[in-house]
């Protein structure tokens, strides 16, 4: 049974994460989102928001087998529109909140045979699309991240690596999904002809914290339908 750390549990892809490690692992939840499913779920739940909260106050296993940085933000708007406050946001929910966790973590993840760190980019950091200047240079940035935590901590086993889902169904995305028309649209936009699941993302978690993945690290991988090297 490892000890695997979820920051961003309440909802959508983090939901989903702890839901299925929860059936076999000790899972910490962290997620300033609190409702009843969540708390129906066998974990230790805290609800704290990463950015303000202090995360000294959670009394944590010394030994961390994985974590799992999974809040997210979806900030649409054509370029002239954005503030330096949209830019500083993003940054600070998909960057600094990361960097955060992961310094303080990172002693005991160091005390396992085989840690995994798993973050979150994005497809629109590797594809370019309008409306996305914000969501895109924050999430590049959690892949510059990846690779460099990757190459520092492979001599102690830390494997590091990123997940760039496109448009998933959840909360998050509830505004592009709202009508079936939108969803259409959307799905369209993939070559297979849909949109994903935060179940299908969240299987990828799991895999990337197991050992079938223990030579992989330093890896963006994409999971988007096709987008972001398909086109057809």
């Amino acid at each position: 049974m490892k000890n695997i750390v979820i920051i961003g549990c309440g909802q959508g892809i983090g939901f989903a994460a702890a839901k299925i490690l929860s059936e076999n692992h000790n899972v910490i939840g962290i997620s300033r989102t609190e409702n009843t499913e969540i708390k129906n779920l066998n974990i230790q739940f805290h609800p704290m928001d990463i950015l303000s909260g202090n995360l000294n106050e959670i009394i944590f296993p010394e030994v961390i087998d994985g974590l799992v940085y999974a809040p997210g933000s979806i900030n649409l708007k054509p370029f002239n529109r954005l503030s330096i406050e949209d830019f500083e946001n993003d940054f600070e929910v998909n960057v600094l909140g990361a960097v955060k966790a992961i310094q303080k973590l990172l002693p005991n993840l160091k005390k396992s045979e085989s840690a995994s760190v798993v973050l979150f980019s994005s497809v629109a950091a590797k594809l370019g699309m309008p409306f996305h200047a914000s969501i895109s240079a924050s999430k590049s940035a959690v892949e510059g991240l990846t690779k460099s935590l990757a190459a520092e901590l492979s001599a102690q086993k830390v494997r590091v690596n990123a997940i760039a889902p496109s448009l998933t169904d959840t909360n998050l995305a509830s505004t592009l999904l709202s009508t079936p028309e939108k969803r259409e649209a959307s799905g369209k936009r993939h070559p297979l002809q849909r949109v994903g699941t935060a179940d299908e993302i969240a299987k990828m978690v799991e895999f990337l914290l197991y050992e079938n993945s223990s030579w992989i690290t330093g890896q963006i991988i994409g999971i988007d339908g096709g987008m972001s090297n398909i086109k057809l």
